[in-house]
């Protein structure tokens, strides 16, 4: 038997944090580790087999039994620009551990909202964008915001080209992405302690996450893997020029727009703020949408 210094030298500190956050739930600690280290084959995988399950299994509405127990386990919740800021601004730690986190991810089991040395952040290549083939200048592109994942990218991600960024390094990066239409996800998992930490730049045409639930939606069109953001669009028609660029940019094609006509729907819309920040004549806003899940701003939590 390994002594308790001897397992301290055996194992990383990052993987012995692993280990430890999910305490006798040894099943989720190698899952955790597995996920991480082998982040893109793990994701390669899962993504070819829902889609296996979509094109030839559609038919068979039990699988949305399986769907939701996946969905359950590992979301994301779309996060407005202004929401991400706070988060990638944070000087103190955060841990709100409640039921009433399920206002704000609806879901199940993985609702933690955890951020223990928020300055602490690292990037990496994101799995979804090598498995769906985005262009090469967007693949990096996945943050861990705090020091237990970060630190374990950083010491098992080195074939994924992990390196530690500054919070105004990340906050450029979230900037850039979100110029090209890429929304920003806060991802949650069962396995990784279901808590936040991951937060990515993600694309509806390069994201096994939002892909995923394009698929769901054939079993049930209530499954989805991404929690709103909890905002509505408010539309001032009298500075809209009625350009267009708002519905270009909408991922969830929520915006229609003609010469005489701006058309939005509300229940399409998942409050990401893109076309907010792409609007040139500052004709929308954002303001909180009560009939959806309350947005993830960490100023609203209780200390």
């Amino acid at each position: 038997m390994y002594s308790g210094e001897t397992l301290k030298a055996i194992i990383k500190p990052s993987t012995a944090a692993v280990v430890k956050k999910h305490g006798w739930r040894f099943d989720r600690a190698i899952h955790n580790y597995i996920y991480f280290v082998f982040y893109y084959p793990y994701v390669f995988i899962l993504y070819h087999i829902f889609k296996f399950l979509t094109d030839y299994f559609s038919w068979f509405t039990p699988l949305r039994y399986f769907l939701k127990f996946a969905f359950d386990r590992y979301h994301a919740k779309i996060l407005s620009f202004g929401d991400t800021r706070k988060i990638l601004q944070l000087n103190r730690d955060i841990s709100h551990i409640t039921d009433s986190n399920r206002s704000i991810i609806p879901y199940r089991y993985a609702y933690k909202i955890i951020f223990t040395e928020p300055d602490y952040i690292a990037v990496m290549d994101c799995p979804c964008k090598k498995t769906l083939g985005d262009e090469p200048w967007a693949i990096q592109s996945c943050i861990a915001v705090g020091k237990p994942v970060a630190a374990f990218w950083l010491e098992h991600g080195k074939k994924y080209n992990a390196r530690k960024i500054t919070q105004q390094e990340a906050l450029e990066l979230v900037q850039n992405f979100r110029k090209h239409g890429y929304l920003t996800q806060a991802f949650f998992k069962v396995a990784t302690g279901g808590s936040t930490g991951v937060i990515c730049n993600c694309h509806p045409k390069s994201c096994v996450s939002l892909k995923a639930t394009q698929f769901a939606k054939r079993f049930d069109s209530s499954l989805s893997m991404s929690a709103p953001a909890g905002y509505v669009v408010l539309h001032n028609e009298a500075a809209c020029k009625h350009c267009s660029d708002c519905a270009r940019i909408c991922p969830f094609n929520a915006i229609r727009v003609s010469d005489s006509s701006w058309e939005y729907n509300h229940h399409l819309c998942a409050g990401c703020e893109l076309c907010v920040e792409h609007c040139p004549h500052k004709a929308l806003t954002l303001t909180i949408d009560e009939t959806k899940p309350m947005p993830l701003d960490i100023t609203r939590l209780p200390l």
